[in-house]
Formats: C-alpha cells, structure tokens, sequence
C-alpha cells in the first residue's frame, strides 16, 4: 500500500516568521520516490519559502524536515544544503557563461574531469543535447539552456528536486514539450519533485499530488482531480476557474434560489450560503416565447438572463447574462461558436450535481 511507502521527502509543521509576520504556518507535507507534488498558490502565499528551508537555504523557526526518514533539520540542528541530496532548479537557469554547456552540467559532479565529461555526455544525450557539449550558454535557445539547467541538476543524483516556476521564462510553444520531457526524466530516475507554480494549469498538467496554499498555509491537497471537483471552499473554486456565485440562505436544510432549491446538508437554518458553479457548467436553452425548459430534479428551475455581450476565445465561447431576477452578472462558456446578440433572453439553469455550497465567507 503506498501509505507503507517510507516517504523520500515529509515536513511536519513548518513554520517560518519575518518581523514578526507568519510566513510559513504550519505546513506539512509527505512526497515519495518518483512523486510529483505541486505546491500551487498565488505570489506571496509562502511558496518559495518553504521550498528554501526543505533545500536549507533559510531555516524554520519550529518542525521538522526528514529525507529518506533520516532528520535533516528540526529548527535548532541542521544538515548543511550540499549534504541534503537535493537538486534545484529555478526560472532563471543560472548558468555559469565562462563554462561550456559540459562543464556546466559536470559541475557539481565529485571525480575528476574525465568522470565529470563522462557524466555530462550521459545526461545531455538523455535531454538531447549532446551534440552542444562543446557550446557555451549564450549559444542556446531559452529551452535549451532549461534542459541544460535540468542535467546540471540531475548530474548529483540527487533524491529531491525542488523546482520554482522553472518553465515561466519559456515560450508558450516550447513549454508543454520540455514539462513533459523534464518529468519524464526526474520520474525515470525516481526522484521525488516539489514544483512551485502560481499557474492552476501547470499543477494539473504535472502533478500526482496539488498542494493548494494560501497565506501561508496548506488548505487543501490531493490528487488534481479531487481537488479540482470537490474544493474545500468558494476560493478553491476560483482557483481553476472563473465562479458564479449565488446568494441564498438555508432553511430546512434546503437553500431556495430563482434557479429552484439546492440541498445544503449540514448547514442549520439561518445560515447564508454561496453556491458555486464553474461558467463551463451553467446549461443555456432559448427563449419560448418568455418561457424556458420545464423543471427538472437534475437541473432545477431555469432562470431569465440578457445577454450583455458574448466572446470566442479559440477553443470556446464566453456568454455574460445579466439576471433578471437580480440584475446580477452570471457566465456561461460553451464549447463551439456561440455569439448571441446582446440583449437577447435566453434561460440557464445549473446541474446539481456541478454546483458547490458553502457557508457564505461575506
């Protein structure tokens, strides 16, 4: 069972404060050989800060960090950063421009040239670049001086890598190529990663595991898939996607709306609640002559909206209603060519089963 598994990485409630200001609260983490955990969050949340103290560049104020089950730093003893077995790799490559692209990735290599020669050809051939051994950074495209910076990484063997927006200076059409090769190779040499991102759709394209951090702390993780459908609240939601949101107040453990009742389990009468729904699952049927669809126990009442103004976007549709019943602004996406005329009524309704409820934050 991978609960068995000893984790290559865990931290146990690290903390970390600057001036006074909790930066890092309590955070707790378990990664395995081969894993790829992303620690998703936006800019400042605490992100790069907790992967300095795993890699020993900052030291927490109070938990523990073990590698392989072996302490490394528990806030007041700690394993120096070259003894940690850990590879780093940020967005900007850092490479050494008096180097060649060999001696660049034989670096951090212990023998002499000939093993640290050895070792580089090895690993430029596994990220294609062999034939650029000789060449100096300054010579190489964006991407490929990322994978030069990858083998220099690897070129230790170490048994974590940490990476920090690594692929966020690279060109749109290069990036999802050189994501996949990256991981490909770190999982080939079962290697636990911690990848950094503020991007939602990067940590789904990569990760086992999505670590959803906010104000210094880990509100959510799990598989991309759990976190993304079952959110543990109206801002996890907005993580991923744009929200609607919809205003409403229990009673009876039923949450009554224009759109028709929504169970809210759980929650005692009285209680305000917003109810969620991503633009991609808001349905959309035509006016009938100021009629909608008939009520039905999946989709609940449909409800009048205006079109205010509708976008292609590639891939497509955007549509923004303004409701009648409140004047609020809901959205709905479909996707194929979808460009109805601004203030055209047309009815919505909202799947039960694609709608969140939580308790109102405001």
């Amino acid at each position: 069972m991978a609960s068995d598994i000893l984790p290559r990485l865990e931290i146990t409630d690290i903390s970390r404060s600057f001036n006074g200001q909790r930066v890092v609260d309590s955070v707790s983490l378990r990664i395995n050989p081969g894993q790829v955990t992303c620690l998703l969050g936006p800019s400042g949340c605490g992100k790069s800060t907790t992967l300095r103290i795993i890699a020993g560049v900052d030291r927490q104020d109070h938990g523990q960090i073990l590698i392989d089950g072996q302490l490394v730093c528990d806030g007041v003893s700690s394993l120096p950063a070259e003894h940690r077995s850990i590879g780093l790799m940020f967005q900007d490559f850092a490479l050494f421009p008096h180097l060649s692209v060999g001696d660049n990735v034989g670096f951090g290599v212990i023998g002499g040239r000939d093993a640290k020669r050895a070792a580089a050809e090895t690993l430029l051939e596994k990220v294609g670049l062999r034939h650029r051994i000789d060449q100096y950074p300054h010579a190489l495209s964006g991407g490929e001086q990322q994978r030069v910076a990858l083998a220099r990484a690897l070129a230790p063997k170490p048994r974590i890598m940490l990476m920090d927006e690594p692929f966020s200076g690279l060109d749109n059409r290069l990036r999802d190529g050189i994501r996949d090769e990256t991981l490909a190779i770190l999982k080939s040499e079962d290697t636990a990663v911690l990848l950094v991102t503020h991007e939602p759709e990067e940590a789904m394209r990569m990760a086992d595991e999505i670590a959803l951090m906010r104000a210094g702390r880990i509100v959510q993780s799990g598989a991309p898939y759990n976190i993304y459908n079952a959110p543990v609240d109206r801002a996890a939601v907005a993580v991923f996607s744009d929200a609607n949101v919809i205003k409403s107040q229990v009673k009876g453990a039923l949450a009554e709306t224009p759109f028709g009742q929504f169970f809210a389990p759980g929650l005692s009468d009285g209680t305000k609640v917003d109810i969620v729904v991503r633009p991609q699952h808001v349905r959309i049927d035509f006016d009938r002559q100021g009629k909608g669809p008939n009520p039905t126990p999946s989709q609940g009442v449909a409800a009048l909206g205006h079109v205010i103004r509708s976008r292609f976007l590639g891939s497509e549709s955007l549509v923004e209603f303004r409701m009648a019943y409140d004047g609020s602004i809901l959205k709905a996406s479909i996707p194929s060519v979808f460009l109805p005329k601004p203030e055209q009524p047309m009815w919505l309704t909202i799947p039960r089963d694609r709608c969140f409820i939580f308790e109102a934050t405001r």
